[in-house]
């Protein structure tokens, strides 16, 4: 098997574990999503912490990147409890669809943090792929939309932080380094609500949140070989399998089934995605 093909399984692994995730989030029930937040990042930090050890690598952080780290897991944990609250309050397969849009924020963030300019057909699917989620959305003039305009909150948040990982990774900061830094912060960053805010939770719903953990920590590891075997611009489109996972488990664990409005954004977006990456393979293929 090809490196690139091992590559595809990785990303398809992570989609997975990723949209198991939202499924033990929503079954956890009506735990405060900061408390949700940090059970899943506590678990995700051991896991994550005892690989950084195993793998004996000397870790070192770097001048001028601790602040970048920073801005990094801050954004990264808007972006967590976005998605959290989110999925505990819509259609876990359109929660991952607006947390999705997150590549298209990060064309508009590495224009303004990497100064990186894009490409005439970038922006327009910038464009399509926005405007296609407010078919997935459906603004109206009611508290029922605020789950899905939290739920673009944190895929625009969740594109921030994926930029500041590219401008880290380029900057010598190791990829393992990055995911235990960050859940470490969150975990940190939630303590507060947990020591003095704690709402008490049943067997079930602790357990619930401790496979999210799990599920979390899988999906980095997955997400983290993958693009250790291929590419970023080879593989980034299979991430979106995450969708058609959310969806199948919604259904068959929650009884949830996107409306026809949601099934056209999905076509949509992932459609403009698919479009990008090809017309990216064939650009690199000319130079």
């Amino acid at each position: 098997m090809s490196q690139k093909s091992k590559g595809i399984l990785c990303i398809l692994s992570s989609a997975f574990f990723f949209a198991l995730m939202s499924l033990f989030v929503n079954l956890s029930g009506n735990v405060p999503v900061i408390q949700k937040s940090f059970f899943r990042n506590i678990v995700a930090a051991v896991i994550s912490f005892v690989i950084l050890v195993r793998s004996k690598e000397k870790v070192t952080i770097g001048k001028g990147n601790l602040k970048l780290l920073l801005a990094r897991s801050t954004c990264g944990y808007v972006g967590i409890l976005c998605n959290f609250y989110a999925t505990s309050n819509m259609n876990i397969s359109d929660a991952q669809m607006l947390n999705k849009l997150s590549p298209f924020f990060a064309i508009v963030f590495s224009y303004i943090i990497l100064k990186e300019v894009a490409g005439k057909v970038d922006w327009i699917a910038v464009v399509i792929a926005f405007l296609s989620s407010l078919l997935v959305v459906k603004p109206t003039f009611s508290f029922d939309v605020i789950p899905a305009l939290i739920g673009v909150l944190g895929g625009m948040t969740a594109g921030c932080a994926y930029t500041f990982v590219r401008l880290l990774t380029g900057r010598g900061v190791k990829s393992a380094f990055i995911i235990f830094f960050f859940s470490a912060f969150s975990t940190i960053m939630s303590l507060p609500t947990i020591l003095f805010d704690y709402s008490p939770m049943t067997t079930h719903q602790l357990a619930y949140l401790i496979l999210a953990g799990c599920a979390a920590a899988g999906g980095q590891i997955s997400i983290t070989a993958a693009y250790k075997r291929a590419p970023a611009k080879e593989l980034s489109v299979f991430d979106f399998s995450q969708v058609a996972f959310a969806a199948l488990l919604g259904f068959v664990f929650l009884g949830q089934m996107p409306d026809y409005l949601s099934i056209i954004g999905y076509v949509l977006i992932i459609g403009t995605a698919v479009a990008k990456w090809k017309y990216t393979l064939k650009k690199d293929k000319k130079i």
